[in-house]
């Protein structure tokens, strides 16, 4: 294993796997207050 330097690190993964994560929280999130008024609607 190679000695780190600060800042050489490829983390181009890391931002593309942190950007779908988001994009998965951003639509449950969305669905989960849809259900939310939904429910609310028919039970009212």
């Amino acid at each position: 294993m190679g000695e780190y330097k600060r800042g050489t690190m490829d983390i181009r993964s890391h931002e593309k796997t942190f950007e779908g994560f988001v994009k998965l929280a951003t639509w449950a999130g969305g669905i989960a207050i849809l259900a939310l008024i939904f429910l609310a609607l028919v039970n009212s």
